[in-house]
């Protein structure tokens, strides 16, 4: 079974998501901050890691850079509603960090799903 990490600050979001994945098939574990799925991604690597990048204790950007380096083969898909500045410069970042995708929040769920998808079947990136 494909096990997906979802990122999120928002443990709503993470539901939803959670949710949704569930019903399609795949295995979910969940993280509230970079710091907390670093770890996870550790001790127990996902097949995908889905990412929000604005965060406390530590953001998207910060953990992408960490993975990235330490795991160059994980797939990320970044996702951002904005913070300060509109989404588009945060997913900028993401996608020249190694994010393989991005989407801007609120998220489709059939955008979601294909993106999965597509990264699931792409080339390590």
């Amino acid at each position: 079974m494909t096990r997906v990490l979802i990122i999120d600050d928002e443990e709503p979001i993470r539901s939803m998501l959670k949710l949704m994945l569930e019903r399609h098939g795949y295995e979910v574990d969940e993280a509230p901050d970079g710091m907390a799925a670093i770890g996870i991604y550790r001790q127990n690597p996902a097949d995908l890691i889905i990412t929000d990048l604005i965060m406390p204790n530590q953001d998207g950007i910060g953990m992408i850079i960490a993975l990235k380096k330490e795991f160059p083969d994980v797939k990320i898909i970044a996702m951002s509603g904005g913070g300060l500045n509109k989404p588009e410069g945060y997913l900028k970042g993401a996608k020249k960090l190694g994010a393989a995708c991005t989407l801007a929040k609120p998220i489709d769920r059939d955008e979601m799903l294909r993106a999965i998808k597509d990264v699931l079947q792409s080339p390590s990136s």
